[in-house]
Formats: C-alpha cells, structure tokens, sequence
C-alpha cells in the first residue's frame, strides 16, 4: 500500500474537549502519530462526561479520541514540563486550545516553542480569538447563541434554539484541519513553520453561507423558518399519513414532477405556485396543497415515490437510520476501533490513492506515558535542519491496535 500524506508525522496534542481533540483524529486518520497530554488523575474533562459509557470510558471521550497515544504530565512539575518541552521540540505539529497566555506560563506557548522548533505549525483554538476576545471562555453552546446560528433555528413562532450536536466545535475543528495541512504543505517548500489560529465564532460565521450573505445584501437579519427555506419552495418538511417528509425541490422542473407524483398536475401552472418565487411567496398556501395530497399515503410510500421520479426527498430518520441509510448505500459509516470498545464513525472522505489508518483504540490515561518518555529520550535529530522522516516515530500505544504506518 502507498504511504499516507502524514505518515511520519508527529502532533502533540495538548488540547481537550471536542475541536482540537477531533481535528487530531482526522490528522491520525492521514497517518499522523498523535500524542494526547493529559492532565495526571483525571485527564481530558470529557473522561468523566457521561452517561452513556463505553467499556472503559465516556462515548463522548471515545468519539473524539481513537488512534491517539497518552501521556499525563503535569506542567507544574519540574520533570514533567522537560518532557512536554522534549515533546513539543521534536512535534511536526502542536495542536492547543488553553486560554490565552496560560502556555507561555511553562514555556509551551507558540514564540517559545518555535525558538527551538522553527519547523513546527502550532495550530490554536480559542473561543474568539486572539485579539479583543482573548480571555473569553469558548464554549459550542454559547458560540451558537452569539453567533447567530440559534436566531435562524427553530420554529418561527418558538424560542431560538441549538442545534442538537455541537456542532461548532465539528466546523472549528474541521477549520483547524484545513489550516494545519495548508501549512504544512507551505513548510514542505519553505522549510518553516507557522502558527495557525481558528476560533468558534469565526468558523461559524465562515458556514452560514447565504444567510450571512442575506444579511450583507439587504442589511435585514434572517428569521427562524423551521424547515422551510428561505429562498427555495418547496424546500420543507411535509406531513403525510404517519409522518413527516423532507422535500428538497431545487427548481422549476423538479416542481413539475412533483405536482406529477401526487396526483394533482394543475397546482403546476398555478399562478401562485408556477415558478419558484411564487411558491416562496405563497409558502402558506402550497403546504396545504401539498399536506392535503401527501395525507392520502405513508412516509415510506412517499419516499419511494419521489425518489424513483427523481425528486430529493426522504423520511426524517434518527440517527441509528441515518447509519443504516449510510450502510445501505455502501457508504461504510462506521469503523471498529478495538475489542470492548464501540464503533466509531469512519473517516467521511475517500482517497484512491491510499487508505485512512487503520484505527485503533482511544488510550487509557497515560497508557502510553512509559512509550514516550522513551522516544524522547532517544537522541533527537536537529529539526532545524532534518526533515520529518529523520525524527523516530514512537511507537503505537499500549492499550492495543496495529501502528499507523502501512
């Protein structure tokens, strides 16, 4: 099998939670050897985030934490903060999210790592920034309040609420991912690192997408419309005989056929429904036109209708049918990471050229504390002027799983 992009690759992952913990998964997924610090006794604060469990630790630990090594140190002891120096100098990447200024405390914050470590990307989150926001907390939940996204979710007449994953965190760390191989890329011609800055509020704004970009045009902020679209009609869900129906029409065609499918071709030339803005503008009216049809049949029944004519429209499924979906499709969703542990989701992206890493199982605390004080304990190679092939990989970590290296 070809190499993967970031076999040989070292991360120190000094972060916890839900960003930073997930962008050094996907990194570990490209073959990048991932080491967690922890903090000793009690590690990253989602260790103790449950129920539910896993067998060994907390679901929500294990979705953000598979294929990783572990070592507890505490920066407040002498002999631990040496290691986390002999970490972070021989790192090709230092992913972190403490709040500002508490690295440069022990010596681990970007300018002094780079003093013996210029090659390193040293990847931060925050909550916003660096700059004004510095020293305020970051939280998923708060972020979507402040940022927008719960003013445009929710019914129109009902509170503004969250959506139900954190799901800044997932575009954070997604953003931290596209930041940290950019830079790195940038290292391979230029022989140096750089520091990478992603914050919560930035990478929300950067997603809402036409909504922002209503509000740039007309200087009017949108409103919640439930599942309606603002733009687009029908672009709903629609109830039927036992349930609700996704319907996703993109245009004028797509709403010819619909009309076709549920028996009422005349609601096509409607004046109040022919072209996509009608519909926008009487929404009210074509749900009912619509609701009333669809009443005569199930969900299920629907569903296979339209999508045998083409039209994008399903059952509004959990999460446990959405996998299944997903596994119907030959999509793959879900990966075993290791014997009493549950499966994880697979890495979402497909390669032709190599395979992700096998993975292997979120570690235990400090699990692999012995391994890598070990490694770095072996004479380091000068990353000023090696590359990364010439640092050592440490070996993989003790709780079991094959190396990263094909």
């Amino acid at each position: 099998m070809s190499s993967r992009p970031l076999d040989g690759v070292v991360v120190a992952d000094l972060s916890r939670v839900l960003a930073g913990p997930l962008a050094a998964v996907m990194l570990a997924d490209l073959g990048a050897t991932v080491i967690k610090v922890e903090r000793p006794g009690s590690g990253d604060d989602t260790r103790q985030w449950g129920p539910p469990w896993s067998g060994s630790s907390s679901s929500y630990f294990e979705s953000a934490n598979r294929s990783k090594q572990s070592i507890a140190l505490d920066f407040a002891d002498a002999d631990d903060l040496a290691v986390a120096h002999r970490l972070v100098a021989r790192a090709d990447v230092v992913i972190e999210n403490y709040r500002a200024g508490a690295l440069a405390r022990f010596g681990l914050d970007e300018a002094t790592v780079r003093e013996g470590n210029p090659r390193v990307v040293y990847t931060s989150i925050s909550g916003f920034g660096s700059g004004a926001g510095a020293d305020l907390p970051g939280y998923d939940f708060l972020v979507q309040a402040v940022g927008g996204l719960m003013s445009i979710t929710g019914d129109p007449d009902g509170e503004p609420q969250k959506v139900g994953v954190a799901l800044v965190d997932v575009l954070t760390a997604k953003d931290a991912v596209i930041g940290t191989l950019s830079a790195l890329r940038h290292r391979d011609s230029t022989g140096l690192g750089q520091h990478v800055e992603v914050n919560l509020l930035s990478s929300l704004l950067g997603s809402l997408a036409n909504q922002a970009s209503a509000y740039l045009a007309t200087g009017e902020a949108p409103a919640r419309l439930g599942n309606r679209h603002p733009s687009i009609a029908p672009y709903d869900s629609l109830r039927c005989q036992d349930g609700s129906l996704a319907v996703a029409c993109g245009n004028d065609r797509q709403w010819r056929i619909i009309c076709e499918v549920i028996g009422a071709p005349q609601l096509a030339d409607d004046p109040r429904f022919a072209r996509n803005a009608d519909r926008v503008a009487h929404h009210c009216e074509l749900v009912a036109e619509l609701e009333t049809a669809l009443a005569a049949d199930t969900v299920t029944a629907w569903a296979e209708r339209f999508s045998a004519a083409g039209i994008p429209a399903g059952k509004v499924n959990t999460i446990g049918e959405a996998i299944a979906l997903a596994r119907d499709l030959d999509l793959d969703p879900t990966v075993p990471v290791g014997e009493g542990h549950p499966d994880q989701l697979s890495h979402p992206i497909r390669y032709s050229a190599f395979r992700v890493a096998t993975p292997r199982t979120p570690p235990a605390l400090d699990a692999d504390g012995d391994a890598v004080r070990a490694w770095l304990a072996q004479e380091q190679v000068d990353v000023r002027a090696g590359s990364t092939s010439q640092t050592p990989v440490p070996p993989g970590h003790a709780s079991g799983g094959d190396s990263h290296v094909a």
